[in-house]
């Protein structure tokens, strides 16, 4: 992350803007937004501190204040490294299947990487590889793949189960950081730093993967297809989702849900017949399951 959004330039105006992160953490939304507002009186126009500001805000109920803010870090980061876009959108500004884009998802796992692993599988109680390898075992039992591709590999919790399974493993992530991670393990045959469309095309595979990445992806026709290009008939396409509803929505955890009849459309339009698509669970959010979708295509 640019070192514009790291820090303001001024100190007082970090030390305040610090004092504000952590009222937000005890959930003193009042005390956060007069901490911020103090920090933008040092340093109008500071993207970090707008959107913390569009943060407390919001938690205040105050939504027009909370756009504004939103607004105006969007103005100062205009590649969105942040996240206003999807916060945005969430309040039907701007097209939600759109709106998580590939700088910010960039941004929070670079920062995310250093504490990944202790959080995800701690805190969080993430169990995404393991749910994907056992619907994988229950359609091909003790199966052995020639090529298998990770996508959005992070720091390598995926590569680390199916790797016993495959003679050569490939895997793209869209952070450098979390990439470097997952290159230490020793996992891979092949690692990217790049979006996982680019690294799709001309690629061939009998397994492709993608645990706990395609919850930042709206629209997931172009992944569908692209991954039946790199698959012969008979190949398999394992991921999670979060389940929604109907169609694509964004969540207040600014990652998508899909519903099941959409995930059946876009595996049909895409020659794909469904093996798997069952409900299941991944994650906790603050404590609680956050609903889940483990599905396996099967290319027909």
């Amino acid at each position: 992350m640019s070192s514009s959004l790291l820090s303001s330039g001024d100190l007082l105006a970090d030390r305040r803007y610090a004092y504000a992160m952590a009222a937000a953490k005890e959930a003193d939304h009042e005390a956060a937004a007069d901490l911020l507002a103090q920090t933008l009186e040092i340093v109008p126009g500071w993207p970090p501190a707008l959107l913390a500001l569009g943060d407390a805000k919001w938690a205040l109920n105050d939504r027009d204040a909370a756009i504004a803010a939103w607004q105006n870090a969007l103005q100062g980061d205009p590649d969105d490294r942040l996240g206003a876009r999807p916060r945005l959108a969430r309040l039907g500004i701007g097209a939600p299947e759109e709106a998580v884009g590939d700088a910010y998802i960039r941004a929070l796992f670079d920062d995310y990487a250093p504490r990944f692993d202790s959080h995800l599988r701690g805190a969080l109680g993430y169990s995404g590889p393991e749910t994907i390898m056992a619907a994988l075992e229950r359609i091909r039992p003790a199966a052995r793949f020639a090529r298998a591709l990770d996508l959005g590999c992070g720091t390598g919790l995926m590569g680390a189960v199916i790797r016993p399974h495959v003679d050569w493993l490939g895997g793209c992530d869209l952070s450098p950081a979390m990439v470097a991670k997952a290159d230490a393990k020793a996992l891979y045959d092949d690692l990217k730093a790049e979006a996982l469309l680019a690294y799709l095309t001309g690629q061939s595979a009998d397994l492709v993967l993608a645990a706990d990445v395609l919850v930042y992806i709206g629209d997931l026709a172009p992944v569908f297809a692209a991954v039946a290009a790199t698959l012969p008939q008979g190949g398999l396409f394992a991921f999670t989702v979060q389940k929604g509803a109907s169609g694509i929505s964004l969540g207040e955890d600014l990652r998508y849900a899909h519903a099941p009849e959409q995930l059946r459309l876009w595996a049909a339009a895409a020659g794909f017949m469904v093996a798997t698509l069952e409900d299941c669970t991944t994650r906790l959010d603050r404590g609680v399951p956050v609903p889940g979708l483990v599905v396996v295509l099967r290319k027909g």
